[in-house]
């Protein structure tokens, strides 16, 4: 129990003490992120956190006792988005190039990495949805879905970063009172290095503005991580979340991305083209500060992970949940591809 507090409260220290030097390195050497076109930061910014973060994350896992042999093929697809995202970010990786390395990562996790969804429960009260064949295809399917949908969900300082803070506090629960304690280190040990992450990223009353960014390395490797720590909890006579539960921890970075491929393709766009209709550009069109968009949009979705994980808890069938879920998935996708109503919503609950 003493690693389970020791190990965080050390990657916190470290990363609040990394990044200032990290940011520092970066301005020094040219590596920034310059405002222009879509991106509305006014000065240039170091995409150097993902960086941080993950190279944090796996040197704490090890000394904490992580197999790397048991989770070799984790570890390495982990290094190949974050070189892959510091090349992108630092010169230009062609997008077709980048989809292909993002399906190798899923495959390495999925096929000798043993993350592969088989199940998805009882989700239509039918007894378990097994995948059977299809289940390596649609997990890799999933995990280089999920890499995308985070990356595109970083948009707002704290956003993606916050979003996957979440995330990990209701996966640890889960492994907590699961007594899951091996997988709820390596968690606890992130979600540290995302906290001290977030004092520099995300905007509150000591900080007006991000000073340094996630970058596609960082974005992407969350992605790819959360992916691996879902599905290892969801899987197996021995899982400490049901596979509906994960779907709505996860519902807004998945709803929100299929919407956007949804629109981009009825406009005859490619799905991954650049746009400023993604859902927190609503809340920017509606008269929202970055920070209350953030605030507001990290709030929904933890609402959406406290239904997957007290639903089922007080009783609520998986179908309901499931039913519920697709619901949203629809009700989002149209609000997406005709935003105008809810923008207006929005508006007057910012006036009020």
């Amino acid at each position: 129990m003493l690693e389970l507090i020791i190990f965080p409260l050390v990657t916190l220290g470290v990363t609040l003490f990394a990044v200032p030097y990290a940011r520092r390195f970066a301005l020094a050497f040219g590596f920034v992120d310059k405002p222009g076109g879509r991106k509305m930061h006014e000065e240039a910014v170091p995409p150097v956190g993902g960086l941080i973060i993950f190279s944090i994350f796996i040197v704490m896992s090890l000394l904490s006792g992580q197999d790397v042999t048991l989770n070799w093929a984790f570890y390495l697809s982990l290094v190949l988005l974050l070189v892959t995202g510091y090349v992108d970010d630092r010169y230009y990786v062609p997008a077709s190039l980048k989809f292909l390395i993002h399906f190798t990562a899923a495959i390495l996790i999925v096929v000798p990495g043993g993350a592969e969804l088989r199940s998805l429960g009882n989700i239509f009260s039918t007894g378990n949805f097994g995948l059977g064949w299809a289940a390596p295809v649609f997990s890799v399917a999933c995990v280089v879905y999920l890499i995308n949908a985070m990356n595109m969900m970083d948009g707002l300082d704290g956003l993606a970063a916050g979003k996957s803070f979440i995330v990990l506090l209701w996966l640890m629960g889960a492994s907590f009172f699961s007594g899951a304690m091996p997988e709820f280190l390596p968690m606890a040990v992130l979600a540290a290095a995302l906290l001290g992450f977030l004092y520099y990223n995300m905007r509150h009353p000591f900080r007006k503005k991000a000073c340094i960014f996630l970058g596609d390395a960082g974005s992407m490797a969350l992605g790819l991580t959360l992916a691996w720590f879902c599905i290892k909890l969801a899987q197996g006579d021995n899982r400490v979340i049901e596979p509906i539960s994960v779907a709505w921890i996860l519902a807004l970075p998945i709803v929100d991305a299929f919407g956007l491929f949804a629109m981009r393709i009825s406009e005859k766009r490619h799905p991954f083209s650049a746009d400023r209709r993604h859902f927190h550009h609503h809340f920017i069109n509606a008269g929202y500060s970055d920070a209350q968009a953030t605030t507001m949009i990290l709030g929904i979705g933890a609402f959406f992970g406290a239904v997957g994980m007290f639903s089922l808890a007080a009783g609520v069938p998986e179908y309901i949940m499931t039913s519920l879920w697709i619901s949203l998935w629809v009700g989002h996708t149209a609000m997406t591809m005709k935003p105008d109503g809810f923008i207006r919503f929005l508006k007057k609950i910012h006036t009020r």
